[in-house]
């Protein structure tokens, strides 16, 4: 997974077609062992090229030519908000609990004050007032009262302020590791208590006979109590009430009202005198850089809160806006980093969160398949001598989503059986992906030995989607630290033996490029002239791939691979795919271009330049699609006459070139069976065949070809054949 970043005139991604391979169907991998050099050529270059751009993540072909609670000033609670165990390894999570930095240190299991809780409820946001309502109603009555909710969503927040709203005058803040058993000989004489997070695990659940022991001494005491939990998998028998976190613009606006009743008429040089608080917020918020930080959703509660003060400060500056408008790059940059900092996270949600980045927009259940596969990994790594163990069931999509600050939706999805709907998931923040992938790889390092093979598994999986993220993610390691992953990924990819990892490499090389990473042409014009076939068979090919939508690449693609055609040491399988690679090159980006360099080649005096120029030209005119050199010329032939002149030369080349006679007209004869389906493509040939005559002999040739052409599957002569032939003579 991957990415899904400036649009800069990308390369739009074929048309699905009947060829184009469905990214959920297996397909048959080459071996990388003992291959066969025929097989090398099963997949042909074009359709590597659609798969590629078909499934690598959008902000790489945009980008170039191809909860919780509050914190500072608000609701607290975030920091300390779960309880996340790796249960298969048994190790012991340690609770760590930060308060905001106005309320003053916090203790775990002391008082909380009552100016803290006078604080919190002046930005508290109710959200649901039906639910939390009902949540007070059964407090008071029941004495006891079991709140869950997701990672950063305010619990904690709420189960301070259902205490404060019954009116007690002391709350407790109890320890979350005090045992379900214990939690009746836990409590004080009077007032409230909070015990937020409660470690519970499978064997040590909360049962409801624990809940009746509280509830018993909660009666005598005249006392409350309010647990938090976030999973409720572990709560047996026992009713809890399940807390949504409010609307990010309702906790914003909250926050921001405080802080400007506060602060008053001087704290902001642009209001005026009679400007009410309420009048500037409502300004503040209609800014366009709020407006798209609530666009994002679903912040954790402590950024708006960091994000209103940051807001209410604002002056009407650049140096403000532009500020306002970097927090969301920042707030991306510090979750990815507590993610995978965080040592109350388990390495199964890190898996998983790893591999969301890599299959971005995407169907979940790639992410939830193969981060399970990464998880193994990563126990592998630590505990080589241990078995790698997955638990068959685990939370929710919809708990994963939120911990991950994901959407999942249903959409249909084009495959070779028609449309069919998948579940997908894609962060809220397009950028979240890129910094992950980016963070782990260059601020973990200990983690690169589990990522390397799970990317080279990845590699070899049936699916394209899967292999083309796979080389996505390469790429975005590339562009973070391009030596280490040349050494780990790429190299190993490009000296394979089998067509599946030179393609990987090529790919990876060709994103790389695209997505920024720095000195790729270089690095492949050095394998174009290395001595291991490999490198040389990758480079080609990703100077193939990166020449249509990099066109200051197409002089240096075209010459590495005019210089392999006239190495004498050349094999067959080595000159195919010369002949792949540049007829790859006319496929897309400026067609005019790329004939005067054909043209350039075939003036050499090398045979096999000429062989190979000649050879990818009647191979690319073969192909009457849209995308193809006809549809070129019918659209833009009579504008750009050099391209049409060059045209011509290279038809009669073909054409009265012995070796390269046959393929000519053949590929002529599938131009004229297209100019009887369409009219625009006879005009463009009634102009194109009088200029391939310049002897008696090309006369002869062409009106022999169009008095004998049958149509498609020996059917009668189209039509056009007739009406051209009467153009010629």
């Amino acid at each position: 997974m991957i990415p899904q970043a400036p649009p800069a005139g990308p390369v739009p991604p074929p048309a699905a077609s009947a060829d184009q391979q469905s990214p959920h169907q297996p397909q048959p991998q080459p071996p990388e062992d003992g291959e066969r050099p025929e097989e090398e050529h099963a997949q042909e270059a074009r359709a590597a090229q659609r798969e590629l751009f078909a499934h690598a993540p959008e902000f790489m072909l945009r980008s170039t030519a191809f909860g919780g609670s509050y914190v500072a000033g608000a609701q607290h609670g975030v920091s300390g908000g779960q309880v996340g165990r790796d249960v298969i390894m048994g190790s012991k999570t340690e609770i760590h609990h930060h308060g905001p930095s106005w309320l003053g240190p916090e203790n775990p299991s002391g008082e909380i004050s009552r100016a803290e809780l006078d604080r919190l409820a002046e930005v508290f946001v109710e959200g649901d007032k039906e639910f939390f309502e009902a949540a007070l109603h059964r407090l008071r009555t029941e004495r006891v009262l079991v709140l869950s909710g997701a990672h950063s969503t305010g619990r904690r927040a709420a189960a301070w302020m259902l205490l404060y709203r019954l009116g007690v005058m002391t709350v407790r803040d109890l320890d979350p590791e005090t045992h379900p058993k214990s939690l009746a000989a836990g409590l004080a004489d009077a007032g409230g208590h909070v015990l937020c997070d409660l470690s519970l695990s499978r064997n040590r659940p909360l049962r409801d006979i624990h809940v009746r022991a509280v509830r018993e001494q909660l009666v005598k005491r005249d006392s409350y109590l309010v647990i938090t939990v976030r999973d409720r998998s572990y709560v047996h028998a026992v009713t809890t009430c399940a807390w949504q976190a409010p609307a990010s613009a309702d906790v914003l606006r909250a926050h921001l009202t405080r802080r400007i009743a506060a602060a008053g008429d001087t704290t902001s040089t642009t209001r005026t005198t009679s400007t009410t608080a309420s009048d500037e917020v409502e300004r503040l918020l209609g800014l366009p850089p709020v407006k798209d930080f609530l666009a994002q959703g679903h912040q954790r509660l402590a950024e708006v809160a960091a994000f209103a003060a940051d807001l209410a400060a604002y002056d009407g500056s650049e140096q403000a806006r532009e500020a306002l408008a970097g927090f969301s790059r920042a707030t991306v940059e510090q979750q990815c980093r507590e993610w995978l900092t965080d040592t109350d996270l388990s390495l199964r949600d890190k898996a998983f969160l790893i591999s969301l980045a890599v299959f971005d927009r995407a169907p979940y259940v790639l992410a939830a398949e193969l981060g399970d596969l990464l998880f193994v990994r990563f126990q592998q790594l630590n505990h080589p001598e241990e078995p790698a163990e997955i638990p068959v069931f685990g939370p929710s999509v919809g708990d994963r989503l939120h911990l991950a600050r994901a959407r999942g939706e249903q959409r249909d999805e084009q495959t070779e059986w028609g449309q069919v709907p998948q579940y997908m998931a894609e962060f809220r923040e397009s950028r979240t992906a890129r910094t992950l992938l980016s963070d782990v790889w260059t601020a973990h390092p200990s983690a690169r030995p589990a990522l390397v093979e799970w990317l080279k598994d990845l590699a070899r999986d049936g699916r394209p989607l899967v292999r083309t993220r796979a080389a996505a993610t390469t790429a975005l390691l590339a562009e973070a630290d391009l030596p280490s992953t040349v050494a780990l990924l790429i190299d190993g990819w490009a000296t394979s033996r089998g067509l599946g990892a030179r393609l990987m490499a090529a790919n990876a090389l060709t994103l790389a490029h695209l997505t920024g990473a720095p000195a790729v042409p270089r690095l492949l014009s050095q394998w174009c002239a290395d001595a291991h076939g490999a490198r040389r068979w990758t480079a080609i090919r990703a100077f193939a791939l990166l020449a249509p939508v990099s066109p200051e690449l197409v002089g240096p693609a075209l010459d590495a691979l005019a210089a392999r055609a006239a190495d004498e040491e050349s094999g067959e399988a080595e000159t195919e795919h010369l002949f792949q690679s540049t007829t790859l090159l006319l496929s897309a980006g400026r067609r005019a271009d790329m004939l005067s360099e054909l043209v350039r080649l075939v003036q050499r005096d090398s045979p096999a330049v000429r062989t190979l120029a000649l050879t990818a030209f009647t191979r690319s005119c073969a192909t009457v699609d849209e995308d193809s050199l006809l549809e070129w010329y019918a659209d833009n032939g009579a504008a750009e006459p050099d391209g049409r002149r060059d045209l011509a030369t290279l038809w009669r080349t073909a054409l009265g070139d012995l070796s390269h006679t046959r393929d000519a007209l053949e590929s002529l004869r599938a131009w004229v069976r297209a100019a009887d389906r369409r009219p625009d493509v006879e005009s463009a040939l009634a102009a194109l065949l009088p200029e391939l005559i310049r002897t008696a002999a090309d006369q002869q040739r062409l009106s022999h070809l169009l008095r004998t052409l049958r149509g498609a599957d020996g059917g009668p002569p189209p039509g056009a054949a007739a009406r051209l032939l009467a153009v010629l003579t």
